[in-house]
């Protein structure tokens, strides 16, 4: 390894050290922001649904801890980390990411004022961190019996939302595109508490369950989804059910529509455990890829 590179992963280290001093569960990251560690499932011949329960690294966000002596042996695993993860929606903080978007032509932190003036919230000061792209993430904080999902531009466009099974870069991260940084006056501050109105915004109502018909409970747009993949063509039948289990899990309703999806991708021409496996990885990754850019 360059001395540069093993000056940035002991950096990273060194960052991630600080954050879980504060309490937040980090994981190593890649310079393309992925969770450092590969999945010890990957060579499985048949699909692992594992979030750690194997006692082995790897699992993306998951392996996230707060303990100095964790936090060490999993950089000491991917010494080529450049980066470090900080899991949403865990305790102490139950962290809360409004992640404000610069590559959308919608103005994101415009957005966030709109929303904030006809909701009837003020945005607090909080925890900001600076991205290479000009965007920024606040740092929100949640009440620990509430579970808000990871969305993308759900709340409004530009606007992505990082919660339970996402992770924010965390500063101090380098990353293939440049450097996250702590906003000029916010190092000091401690994350806010999200804004009620804010929170009831971004934490979908309950669906009512009816367990005597599955497709009763499939969200509207998990309909969508098998659509998607049962329309797909021969060479793109992987990529497409690739795409449709991301966005389903991405929005909480993955392992209800995994069968539905797997049946269509079946119709549509790939094999049962092909389709399984594809779903998986899906799965996988977005658990350890809800990261802000």
């Amino acid at each position: 390894m360059a001395t540069t590179d093993r000056q940035t992963a002991t950096l990273a280290l060194a960052h991630a050290l600080s954050a879980a001093e504060r309490g937040l569960p980090v994981i190593p990251l890649s310079p393309t922001k992925l969770p450092a560690l590969r999945s010890p499932h990957r060579g499985d011949p048949e699909p692992v649904l594992c979030r750690g329960e194997c006692g082995l690294p790897g699992h993306g966000v998951h392996d996230a801890t707060a303990d100095p002596a964790g936090v060490r042996a999993l950089f000491a695993a991917a010494p080529w980390a450049t980066g470090y993860g900080i899991a949403c929606g865990r305790p102490r903080h139950h962290l809360i990411g409004i992640d404000l978007d610069t590559k959308s032509s919608t103005d994101s932190v415009a957005a966030l004022q709109d929303l904030a003036l006809r909701h009837l919230f003020t945005i607090p000061e909080t925890v900001t961190v600076l991205t290479p792209s000009g965007g920024r993430h606040l740092w929100l904080t949640g009440p620990p019996d509430v579970v808000v999902p990871n969305s993308a531009s759900r709340l409004a466009p530009g606007i992505d939302v990082r919660g339970a099974g996402g992770y924010l870069v965390g500063p101090g991260s380098v990353t293939a595109h440049g450097a996250y940084r702590l906003a000029p006056g916010t190092a000091d501050l401690n994350p806010a508490p999200c804004p009620r109105a804010l929170l009831r915004l971004i934490t979908p109502p309950a669906r009512p369950h009816h367990p005597t018909h599955s497709d009763q409970s499939r969200p509207p747009q998990g309909q969508g989804l098998v659509q998607f993949v049962l329309a797909a063509h021969e060479g793109q039948r992987n990529t497409r059910l690739f795409w449709a289990a991301c966005r389903a899990y991405e929005n909480g309703f993955g392992d209800e529509l995994a069968d539905a999806l797997a049946q269509a991708a079946v119709r549509a021409g790939l094999t049962e455990r092909e389709a399984r496996a594809t779903i998986a990885s899906a799965d996988r990754l977005t658990s350890g890829r809800g990261h802000g850019r």
